[in-house]
């Protein structure tokens, strides 16, 4: 009878030390950082422009937190942004992201710092499941009411007319919904679609729908080549259902996880043109030679915008 306890005690501490493992695991799979700290030295750019934007930009960056208690999902709100906007006196455009499946702000740390380093204020929350966009709406009031705010050091520092949102994966679909189906809906000057799940899978088998035809703003599409969500072919169909103006590029050797950071050159470059007028950003997009078409490291690049 002893001998039989010993062992039933030995499985027991087996399967506490076993279960302990594999939370810790899970843990850290579920905390793992999916951009590298130095993609923007790191990745591969296949044009000047795509390397002026990839670099960092000149702005020194600070992050603020704030403990968002009204909803579960959201957690956190966490705001990038150059750090001389606590003392300037001018207005910053401002990005919103929309987070990809249980991937919150937390876990890419690096592409808001990347962003903000160029002059912009990037704003994410720790949503798992983005595709309705309702909770990026709701983070976005939450920096149009610190606008507001005598007592916040975001009060009056945000360019209203210059707001774009950005999303990769189930944040890709959720882009869409947030520029189409949100209360704010309005605001958004311009969207980047990063690898959005493929429109029949998002409908009919994970039961997240979104309609690209709807959009009304300017839109860049970017994807991979490899292990992506969407093929290049269901890419160029989602494309072809855009009627605003648009550009799109997939990346050669690209797989999904990497479109989260390994196109930012040319993000940076669209948020650059679309929302701070930068002219040289624009060459990347329109032209009469637009890099970001003659890019080796892309493929089925198309543009249809205006200069």
């Amino acid at each position: 009878m002893k001998v039989i306890l010993i062992i039933l005690l030995i499985i027991a501490v087996l399967a506490a030390l076993l279960l302990f493992g594999l939370k810790k695991i899970w843990n850290n799979i579920m905390t793992a950082q999916m951009a590298p700290d130095n993609y923007t030295s790191e990745v591969k750019t296949g044009g000047e422009l795509e390397a002026k934007y990839m670099a960092m930009g000149s702005y020194e960056v600070k992050c603020f937190t704030f403990d968002y208690a009204d909803d579960e999902e959201i957690k956190t709100i966490s705001i990038w942004y150059p750090a001389e906007l606590e003392t300037s006196d001018r207005k910053y455009p401002a990005v919103l992201f929309v987070n990809g499946t249980g991937v919150g702000a937390s876990r890419y740390k690096p592409v808001f710092e990347h962003l903000a380093s160029w002059g912009f204020i990037a704003i994410g929350n720790e949503d798992p499941s983005t595709w309705e966009g309702k909770k990026a709406d709701l983070t976005l009031s939450y920096l149009l009411n610190a606008n507001e705010d005598e007592n916040s050091i975001f009060y009056h520092r945000l360019d209203m007319d210059n707001i774009g949102v950005e999303g990769h994966s189930q944040g890709g679909v959720g882009v869409y919904n947030t520029i189409n189906a949100t209360e704010h809906k309005g605001i958004y000057k311009c969207a980047v679609s990063l690898s959005p799940t493929q429109e029949e899978v998002a409908e009919q088998v994970l039961h997240i729908p979104y309609d690209p035809a709807k959009t009304a703003i300017h839109v860049l599409m970017l994807s991979g080549t490899e292990n992506d969500v969407i093929t290049p072919d269901n890419m160029q169909k989602s494309y072809a259902k855009v009627t605003s103006p648009k550009a799109m590029a997939v990346r050669k050797g690209a797989a999904h996880g990497d479109m989260l950071y390994s196109a930012d050159g040319y993000v940076t470059a669209w948020f650059m043109w679309q929302l701070q007028g930068d002219t040289e950003a624009a060459k990347a997009f329109v032209g009469d030679t637009p890099e970001i078409l003659s890019n080796s490291l892309y493929q089925d690049q198309k543009a249809d915008l205006e200069g």
